[in-house]
């Protein structure tokens, strides 16, 4: 059996970006991931070490981000695959970033990335 665990809206102030005014001022971002496993002995058995446990999801996320990258494209892989050797049980993985009001002299609300 395959379930969903999605954990989605994780805001984060990073300073990811080309420009030099990235990496010093920063900016918003959200994250989401999107986890195909199979929880069917968690359901049964109130067990959170047989399933995906979210705050581990969270902090690898919040950990990912901090480093600074200059692309977003190399944070979502760092996400992707740190979450794969973290969690055996995942049978696909998909993590979405967004990037808030970018700086591409535009009006743009936002810019995003996701890999899986």
């Amino acid at each position: 059996m395959q379930n969903i665990i999605e954990i989605n809206g994780i805001k984060l102030y990073a300073y990811h970006g080309c420009l030099k005014e990235e990496a010093i001022i920063g900016g918003n971002y959200i994250v989401d991931v999107f986890i195909k496993t199979n929880f069917t002995k968690a359901s049964k058995t109130d067990n959170l070490d047989q399933t995906i446990d979210y705050v581990l999801v969270n902090n690898i996320v919040k950990e990912e981000m901090a480093i600074r990258s200059k692309l977003i494209e190399h944070v979502g892989q760092r996400i992707y695959d740190r979450m794969l050797t973290k969690f055996d049980a995942i049978i696909s993985l998909q993590v979405k970033i967004r990037k808030l009001s970018p700086p591409i002299n535009g009006d743009v609300d936002e810019v995003s990335i996701s890999i899986g």
